[in-house]
């Protein structure tokens, strides 16, 4: 049974999300970035006392289908953007509707009417974090960054980088105060 999961969105959730579940007694056949396949199927009940057990390490199941779609949306742009490099060779709208199997223009507006903010702006945000964790290894040049994220151009992620952040990357990478933001929270 497949159960998915608010706010799943790293590695290392996926894993605190596996040790917590085999502590209370309850075995996944897989994890991926917000889902969760179990080894059999749960009842409501069941359902609840793992949504209270999980809630207290910022998780929750999320139950109807719309939710799980938005869920799905940001676990998939998560991963395009922090684990595969953005390596897709289309644009964000035909690798969504081709992985969800669902119209672009359904998901847009389910996610704006839910979220509050685009899917494009999500995207950007997600990047834009991604932007600023390789500006703090500081093993990339901004130009290499701008290739693995694809973007047009250094001036373009600059612009983006400023646009959403208030700073150049530079002087981001200069002040290195600025903490960057947990995934689920951007």
């Amino acid at each position: 049974m497949k159960v998915y999961i608010k706010n799943m969105v790293c590695k290392r959730c996926i894993m605190v999300v596996r040790t917590e579940l085999e502590k209370i007694g309850f075995n996944s056949i897989s994890l991926s970035l917000g889902e969760v396949e179990l080894d059999r199927n749960i009842s409501d009940e069941e359902k609840q006392f793992i949504n209270k057990h999980l809630e207290s390490f910022g998780f929750e199941l999320i139950d109807d289908k719309k939710s799980r779609l938005i869920g799905q949306i940001k676990s998939l742009i998560i991963e395009l953007v922090h684990h595969l490099n953005n390596e897709i060779n289309t644009n964000l709208s035909e690798f969504l509707s081709s992985k969800l199997h669902h119209d672009y223009t359904y998901l847009s507006n389910l996610f704006s009417d839910v979220e509050g903010s685009t899917i494009e702006k999500y995207f950007i945000a997600q990047k834009i974090e991604k932007v600023k964790e390789l500006l703090v290894y500081n093993e990339l040049s901004l130009s290499e960054i701008a290739f693995q994220l694809n973007y047009s151009s250094v001036a373009h992620l600059s612009n983006q980088f400023k646009k959403v952040t208030g700073l150049t990357p530079s002087h981001f990478k200069n002040i290195k105060i600025l903490k960057r933001k947990p995934l689920d929270e951007v």
